[in-house]
């Protein structure tokens, strides 16, 4: 590294979880997407507005789209104001894209959002491979997590 050069770290700035991802679904592989939005998407997300708890992405034509987001529209927006539940495309390689449609191939896997944020300047989307689970399954995670919490309540 030369002595002018810098290193800059880009901030992650979460506007929301899809926590109920990770008890319907065992989450297989994560994948970074971007999303293409419009202004005032970009606005309505910077005040934290946005819902993925029930968006699900899908392919078509070779490419990646997110349903059924809920972004409501900007509060002080014109008449050019967005649609809410648009249909978003989402932006990979090409590379990228080709493996997730030959993963989602396989029976009983589907793509979830995990997670929206900022990543810089940037709105960014995380989303998994899942397969979903069974009852027994989930509740084999719930009792998990309570030993976990269990164990850090002893430890503290």
């Amino acid at each position: 590294m030369k002595n002018n050069e810098q290193i800059v770290v880009k901030k992650e700035t979460i506007i929301t979880l899809n926590k109920k991802a990770y008890h319907e679904y065992e989450i297989i592989q994560k994948y970074e997407a971007g999303l293409a939005l419009q202004g005032t998407e970009v606005k309505a997300l910077r005040v934290h507005k946005a819902n993925i708890s029930d968006a699900y992405a899908r392919m078509r034509k070779g490419e990646l789209w997110l349903i059924n987001s809920n972004i409501p529209s900007y509060k002080f927006g014109n008449i050019n104001n967005h649609a809410p539940m648009r249909d978003r495309k989402l932006l990979l390689h090409k590379s990228e894209i080709k493996k997730i449609d030959y993963k989602l191939k396989d029976k009983g896997l589907t793509l979830i959002p995990l997670k929206l944020y900022f990543l810089g300047a940037n709105a960014k989307i995380e989303i998994g491979i899942g397969k979903g689970k069974k009852a027994y399954d989930k509740r084999e995670s719930i009792k998990k997590a309570d030993i976990q919490r269990q164990l850090k309540r002893i430890k503290a």
